[in-house]
């Protein structure tokens, strides 16, 4: 069971702060607080179709499960000591950092150019906010699994995000790092 002390209500003032904060930032870069066509949805299953990224879930908010995984892995490694509500703020404010980056123009161009997503103009802050959510929900359950059942999960939703949407964290990370022609060509072949 997670305890919160009195000693956590500053890690609450920030948690709230991060929040506040990437949602202001996103709509100083422009962001769409929602789908351009008005909608708002919380499950849109194309991951390469417009609508994708522009709704509260959709096939990538899987990845952000993952990051919420990973960041607890690595917080607890560094810093144990720290409480669990601060761990759980400093992974939502790392979280926030990607959001901000992923919706600059740099990366928003990055991913036409490197990765098969031609059609990819950036998420809604209505989706910005699920990838949060859904990295809170990898930190909690990677909390509550352990290492093992955290890695298996992990690599359980790599291989049905491959399977299904031809695409995945780490490929996502190889892409945009190091594109390779017949990673893109085989992606590019289910459009």
């Amino acid at each position: 069971m997670i305890k919160l002390e009195k000693k956590d209500t500053w890690a609450l003032v920030g948690l709230s702060i991060v929040v506040l904060g990437m949602i202001v930032k996103l709509w100083m870069q422009g962001r769409l607080w929602i789908a351009a066509n008005g909608t708002m949805k919380f499950w849109i299953s194309d991951a390469w179709g417009g609508e994708n990224s522009q709704h509260f879930t959709d096939p990538y908010s899987f990845s952000h499960f993952q990051h919420g995984l990973i960041f607890f892995g690595v917080l607890y490694l560094l810093v144990p000591k720290l409480s669990w509500l601060w761990r759980f703020t400093i992974s939502i404010a790392l979280e926030a950092i990607w959001e901000v980056a992923e919706n600059t123009q740099t990366v928003i161009d990055r991913y036409r150019e490197a990765t098969a997503a031609l059609g990819y103009f950036g998420d809604t802050i209505f989706n910005s906010f699920g990838d949060l959510v859904y990295c809170g929900l990898g930190f909690v359950a990677a909390h509550y699994l352990g290492f093992w059942k955290t890695l298996i999960l992990f690599f359980v939703i790599e291989i049905a995000m491959i399977l299904i949407i031809k695409d995945s964290l780490l490929i996502n990370v190889i892409m945009l790092t190091y594109p390779l022609d017949f990673i893109k060509e085989w992606q590019s072949a289910m459009l």
